[in-house]
């Protein structure tokens, strides 16, 4: 799931100082889940801003709301008569449900009311951690299913990097696991220590961050959309 974090209230208050009517949304997907941006913290935070003071002395007025999931369309269409009469927007989505409804809804302001911060899986209660990268050459059948490239602090992919202490610690932080001894210790539980012998050649880190914004296409989908499309306006 992505993982965000609440931004500071008084960076929150600045974004806002323009505006009187505040519509705070929050998303029913992955920051619900971490509990940061789900319902409830839309609710809390929507009452923090009642009581907070622009600097002149006046007050919002704030409401606030939850659907779905501010990363898909549909269920951004289910607020839209909230969304209009509001001044501003602040969405308590990650980066892609704040994009998603600010291109749904210009000229209207569409402000982040998190942090972004990464993909991870929930690994204790109330303790989430990154696990992936979003690379784009995913090399966990190799690694036993461990990500070299977000789990090394050295992003390896060919370990171990001899900084490892006795106790299987990483040499950049006692808190962090040597993340190639867990590969070695997984590859060898399922019988596959031949790949951690084998040599990889150099990441192409091309496919992770140049070129622009990346996509993802189901041509059958696409065509499937414009035929019925015609079907329609037949």
């Amino acid at each position: 799931m992505i993982v965000a974090n609440r931004k500071d209230l008084n960076e929150i208050r600045t974004m806002l100082e323009p505006y009187s009517t505040v519509l705070v949304v929050g998303c029913g997907g992955c920051v619900s889940v971490c509990l940061t941006g789900g319902e409830e913290q839309a609710e809390q935070l929507a009452t923090e801003l009642k009581l907070a003071k622009k600097e002149d002395g006046s007050a919002w007025k704030t409401e606030f709301i939850s659907h779905t999931r501010q990363c898909e369309a549909e269920f951004c269409e289910e607020i839209r008569e909230k969304v209009e009469q509001a001044d501003v927007v602040l969405s308590l989505a990650c980066g892609c449900g704040v994009q998603l409804m600010a291109d749904m809804y210009t000229p209207k302001a569409i402000l982040p009311g998190m942090n972004t911060t990464f993909m991870g899986t929930n690994t204790a209660k109330g303790v989430w951690e990154e696990t992936c990268s979003g690379c784009g050459d995913c090399v966990l059948a190799e690694t036993g299913g461990i990500c070299p490239i977000t789990r090394c602090s050295k992003s390896l992919i060919n370990g171990t990097c001899g900084g490892t202490t006795d106790d299987g610690k990483c040499e950049v932080s006692e808190k962090i696991e040597c993340a190639w001894l867990l590969i070695y210790k997984r590859l060898k539980a399922i019988g596959r220590l031949d790949l951690y012998r084998k040599m990889r050649a150099p990441r192409d880190w091309g496919k992770q961050r140049s070129g622009g914004q990346r996509r993802l296409t189901h041509e059958h989908l696409v065509e499937k959309a414009a035929e019925d499309e015609q079907k329609e306006s037949a």
